[in-house]
């Protein structure tokens, strides 16, 4: 395994024995603001959960997500324009720099990631990217690889969307943890 996975419990510097010992995450939870849908399951944001950089924390994260199922990835940043997927949720490990994204739409909140975060956005959360250092790295995937569409929160996005969002299935394992499903994410 690439890589070194951290507890922030301890100061943000002690490794952890076991993956299943995962840190508890921050939850985020956003309403329907009217243009963007957002989910009924929270944001879940890891932070600093493992210490490479760069090309390595890269190929790391491409790799631990792969290895729960989460494919499709890809390297780049977050499109600097309120946007959010329909047709899956989608989860963005920070390899390189800093960032500020608006969270959730205009009504949302503006959190601060860097290299060492991933954060997991259910299907329908707006994200924006507000300002970022000029190295700001990304590797995005969805679970079981699935297919992604591109919405604004265009009058005209929904009510398709919201029919999209209710076939949009629970993933099978955390992106991070792997196990069963995500934790934060109940069934009912």
């Amino acid at each position: 395994m690439i890589g070194t996975f951290l507890s922030p419990i301890a100061n943000g510097t002690k490794p952890l024995n076991s993956i299943e010992r995962m840190i508890q995450p921050e939850l985020l939870y956003f309403k329907d603001d009217g243009t963007i849908p957002n989910s009924r399951y929270p944001v879940v944001v890891y932070r600093q959960v493992f210490t490479e950089r760069e090309n390595k924390a890269a190929e790391w994260l491409e790799e631990r997500f792969s290895n729960h199922h989460w494919t499709n990835s890809w390297r780049n940043g977050v499109y600097p324009f309120h946007h959010y997927h329909s047709t899956s949720h989608e989860v963005l490990g920070i390899y390189a720099g800093y960032a500020r994204l608006q969270l959730g739409g205009e009504k949302g909140q503006t959190v601060e990631v860097k290299a060492g975060d991933v954060l997991i956005l259910p299907a329908g959360t707006g994200h924006k990217k507000l300002e970022a250092s000029t190295d700001f790295g990304v590797v995005g995937a969805y679970p079981e690889g699935r297919d992604w569409d591109l919405l604004k929160g265009e009058k005209d996005d929904r009510p398709k969307a919201d029919r999209n969002l209710a076939l949009v299935p629970l993933p099978n394992e955390d992106p991070v943890r792997g196990g069963k499903g995500i934790e934060w994410w109940p069934l009912n």
